[in-house]
């Protein structure tokens, strides 16, 4: 049994703000740009600088911001 789609973790400074359902095979570039866009995590990036943005594969993505 293979999964099509996984579940990514958006956080934002380390506090979890969304959780998106995306295809399996989804590239880091990607990940990273659709949790840039997620809407539950554009409050918290509103007016503020991302410092960083680390990806971990088919886990989690985090926006450092300051």
């Amino acid at each position: 049994l293979v999964r099509n789609q996984i579940d990514l973790v958006v956080q934002v400074n380390g506090k979890l703000r969304d959780v998106l359902r995306v295809a399996n095979d989804t590239t880091n570039a990607q990940l990273e740009a659709l949790a840039l866009a997620a809407e539950k995590a554009q409050p918290f990036l509103a007016g503020k600088t991302v410092r960083k943005v680390i990806v971990v594969p088919k886990r989690m993505v985090n926006i450092v911001v300051g």
